[in-house]
């Protein structure tokens, strides 16, 4: 992308057009930085995904091949940098297939889970039937449900991440679904999508909540049969002890030495710990069996 900009001769303050998903978006955000020092750029997300996630904020993350460890790493590389402005369009979303709609289902899950139990049972009620119809209005979807479930989750990602724009703060309950979901999706040849992943994560999670204490069985339940009616996977055969734990460690490097994993106390609500066993993840991985994922 920095040779086409360099070959183009763009000038410091003329803007280009960032038309894509998530990973185009990041990629392009950090182009922009780079080149010239900063120039302007605008987002236009086309993926339902993008639309609620990689469109709001100032991050760009991307992934990194490290020639001296040669291992691969999740938004290893990027920089803090906003767009000029964004063009929100929903109508991009009809052009999706039904798995990437789901997979963006996944985020906007995870925005439900830990701060909005209304925007939970929007999903819970009309999720699947969006997904059919590609986020179309139907006779059995209320007239502006659609727009609302986009709108819910943008605003909530704006409450979260206006305040804390360069991450000084590090306890995020936006991270739900972002502790084991990295390892996840960087094994070679994973078949899983950002939102799956982030969807594993989070109903990982969700057993670990519930073994704490923090939220009943009636709960993990009630989320599961919403996970399943979008579509979302809720386990995974690469979801071992060992990824587990090094997710952990991971977690620890990535956010300044302390686990700080968001886990849900009700539907709309989390906390951050920072204390969780390899005890605890092994037991919760002998729950996540008991499932019919």
């Amino acid at each position: 992308m920095l040779d086409e900009l360099c070959a183009y001769k763009l000038r410091r303050r003329e803007p280009f057009l960032a038309i894509g998903g998530g990973v185009l978006l990041d990629i392009a955000g950090m182009a922009a930085c780079l080149y010239r020092r900063g120039v302007p750029f605008v987002r236009v997300p086309t993926t339902l995904l993008a639309l609620v996630d990689a469109s709001v904020g100032v991050k760009n993350g991307v992934d990194y091949c490290c020639g001296i460890t040669e291992d691969t790493y999740k938004n290893r590389v990027g920089s803090f940098y906003a767009p000029s402005s964004c063009l929100l369009d929903n109508s991009f979303i009809a052009t999706q297939d039904v798995r990437n709609i789901s997979n963006g289902f996944g985020e906007i899950l995870k925005l439900a889970l830990v701060r909005s139990m209304d925007l939970f049972e929007l999903l819970e009620a009309h999720g699947a039937a969006l997904i059919k119809s590609r986020f179309a209005a139907t006779a059995t979807v209320p007239d502006g449900v659609n727009s609302r479930i986009i709108d819910l989750s943008i605003q909530i990602m704006l409450e979260e991440l206006g305040p804390n724009l360069w991450e000084q703060k590090l306890d995020r309950c936006v991270d739900y679904g972002h502790t084991f979901s990295k390892l996840l999706e960087m094994l070679p040849g994973a078949d899983i999508m950002h939102g799956e992943a982030v969807n594993v994560d989070g109903f990982f999670c969700l057993v670990l909540s519930n073994l704490r204490g923090y939220i009943t069985i009636d709960i993990v339940n009630r989320v599961f049969k919403c996970m399943q009616s979008l579509s979302l996977p809720t386990n995974s055969s690469d979801l071992q002890s060992e990824l587990a734990w090094q997710s952990c460690k991971d977690a620890i490097e990535h956010r300044h030495g302390e686990q700080r994993i968001p886990l849900i106390t009700e539907i709309g609500e989390s906390i951050c710990v920072s204390d969780i066993t390899r005890e605890e993840l092994d037991r919760a991985l002998e729950v996540m069996k008991s499932f019919d994922h």
